[in-house]
């Protein structure tokens, strides 16, 4: 177990330096005219960034403790039985790579004003999570469909618990996802479009890294 809390702290701190070292390299008050001064907008100190970073904090918190709950539990052991990870997961994780993918691809297409290539990329990254919250839902009627309830086994409930608190997440990411889709679709500019897309694209990465640690957990206990 400490191990494996350790492991996810290490990943965590990689992700927090990575998100501050881009955060200080984009600057999109750039696009906004030679009469707005460097000084007066701190590149990595904008509130949507730090808004962002203390939500990431307190969802790493969350899955933090509700991984540490996972490991303890499996360590009383005399009512803990293996739960077999459905197959369909791998696809889902696919899906979700892809979507992270995607919607770094829009946002390099926002840093260059490429308003096309910015709803496209957008569309494929909010398709591809739908399909993965899709896929996991049908991951939990398959399982069910097996006699493989929440309430049979522990080790169930986590499985059920630990997936659906990922989607939730998700779906609060589809939600900030709309209105950037949104806001373009009514004429917005894709420099306009810089600060929320920036945002979305980083919020994906931290869940893809999220997944990563979870399905390796369930796939190694």
């Amino acid at each position: 177990m400490t191990v494996t809390l350790v492991f996810l702290a290490v990943m965590m701190a990689l992700f927090g330096g990575w998100l501050f070292s881009h955060s200080i390299n984009v600057r999109p008050w750039e696009a906004q005219g030679a009469g707005v001064q460097r000084s007066q907008l701190p590149p990595a100190l904008t509130a949507p960034r730090v808004g962002l970073a203390v939500f990431l904090a307190v969802a790493t918190s969350l899955f933090a403790l509700t991984i540490s709950a996972y490991l303890m539990r499996q360590e009383m052991g005399h009512d803990w039985r293996p739960l077999t990870v459905p197959g369909l997961l791998w696809w889902n994780s696919v899906c979700l790579v892809l979507g992270s993918v995607a919607l770094q691809s829009a946002w390099q297409a926002a840093r260059r004003d490429n308003a096309a290539r910015l709803r496209r990329d957008l569309l494929l990254g909010g398709g591809f999570t739908i399909v993965f919250i899709l896929g996991q839902a049908l991951a939990w009627w398959q399982l069910q469909a097996r006699g493989i309830y929440l309430a049979a086994n522990p080790a169930n409930a986590f499985f059920f618990l630990l997936t659906a608190l990922h989607v939730l997440h998700l779906l609060g990411g589809l939600f900030a996802w709309s209105r950037s889709l949104f806001r373009l679709q009514r004429g917005a500019t894709p420099r306009e479009m810089l600060p929320s897309v920036e945002l979305c694209a980083l919020y994906w990465h931290f869940l893809l890294l999220v997944w990563g640690i979870l399905f390796a957990l369930l796939l190694t206990t």
